[in-house]
């Protein structure tokens, strides 16, 4: 466990989204990328050593506002792919509320970016759903303007659609399902309570998750809103509309749960992704809690910190004070100061 204690706009978030960046080759933060490179600069650089299955290896990310180059010991990785998962990371700031009360891009945001992580299946399936659904919605608009276009070259698109939208579907089917094993758990520890799910929620509707049963259903609703989607030039089904919702005790937590509930069901779908990380890569990712402490009273901060302290997961944790937490916790941390952009272990 290692703490990093500081007043706000020290620096303390810097490092967490530079540990993030580095993992995910890009900001973890809620919309739009921020601003990356430092105000009157033309590049910025991020380096880091990490220690996977006892293998030593150095990542790192050189960007400029063009460009991006990524290297693993040195060597250039020109793929995406092949750099992501070798720091695994999971992350929770106070920006993270958004998940339950932001639109469904962000919670499909989140999906992706936690499944790329362990899955280089599900990272590749993803860019080439991406990459067809463009096609298609390109080729909508030509139909609807030309009436001589080919209709059996959009067959051949939405097959090719379909086909990657399936395994979609299914990984993130599987990974809510994985998520559901522990997450009910997690908020009875902290909060005291149980009756904690989240639901997945495609925007059409599956009697199970078979191939046979997705392809058949969504070749059948593509065809049966072939006029619709024509008039709107684009692709109005498929797991690019997917949602997911946190009930508790079966009320929609987004509506009916205080804001303390929703921060909590948040950091405990958080916790619940360390197993699901460790059964799929073999590791166990870092995580990273930005301003935590403030988010929680006493009682709750001290029953987190003892799961964490429980576990062999490495934590890296900001806080502006060490008041009200445990002294067993502080004393058998790794205690760092931070000021004005200076780092100094305490």
């Amino acid at each position: 466990m290692n703490i990093f204690v500081g007043d706000n706009a020290q620096g303390k978030t810097n490092i967490l989204e530079a540990i993030a960046f580095l993992a995910l080759t890009k900001s973890h933060r809620i919309g739009v990328n921020p601003n990356i490179i430092e105000f009157g600069k033309e590049k910025t650089k991020l380096t880091g050593t990490i220690s996977k299955n006892k293998v030593i290896s150095k990542l790192q990310i050189e960007m400029t506002d063009n460009s991006k180059k990524l290297k693993i010991n040195h060597s250039d990785i020109r793929k995406v792919a092949n750099y992501i998962s070798y720091l695994n990371i999971i992350i929770f700031t106070p920006d993270d509320l958004e998940i339950i009360k932001g639109s469904p891009n962000i919670r499909r945001n989140l999906l992706n970016i936690q499944l790329s992580q362990i899955s280089q299946e599900y990272l590749k399936s993803i860019n080439e759903y991406n990459k067809i659904l463009k096609t298609r919605n390109e080729y909508l608009k030509i139909i609807f303007s030309n009436s001589i276009a080919d209709n059996t070259y959009l067959d051949i698109i939405t097959d090719k659609l379909i086909e990657k939208a399936i395994i979609i579907y299914q990984s993130r089917k599987r990974y809510i399902d994985c998520i559901n094993l522990e997450l009910d758990d997690y908020f009875h520890k902290i909060y005291g309570e149980k009756g904690l799910k989240v639901l997945y929620v495609p925007n059409i509707s599956f009697d199970d998750f078979e191939y046979e049963t997705i392809r058949k259903k969504l070749k059948h609703v593509l065809k049966k809103n072939y006029l619709k989607e024509l008039n709107y030039g684009m692709t109005i089904y498929g797991p690019h509309r997917d949602d997911f919702i946190f009930e508790f005790n079966s009320n929609d937590i987004k509506y009916y749960g205080s804001q303390g509930q929703q921060r909590l069901a948040i950091l405990c779908f958080k916790l619940s992704e360390i197993n699901i990380f460790n059964e799929f890569t073999g590791t166990t990712p870092v995580l990273l809690l930005d301003d935590i402490f403030s988010e929680l009273d006493v009682r709750k901060r001290n029953k987190l910190l003892k799961i964490i302290g429980n576990s062999d997961i490495q934590s890296i944790i900001t806080t502006t004070d060490l008041k009200n937490i445990n002294k067993k916790f502080v004393e058998t941390a790794c205690v760092f100061k931070v000021d004005n952009g200076n780092v100094e272990r305490k």
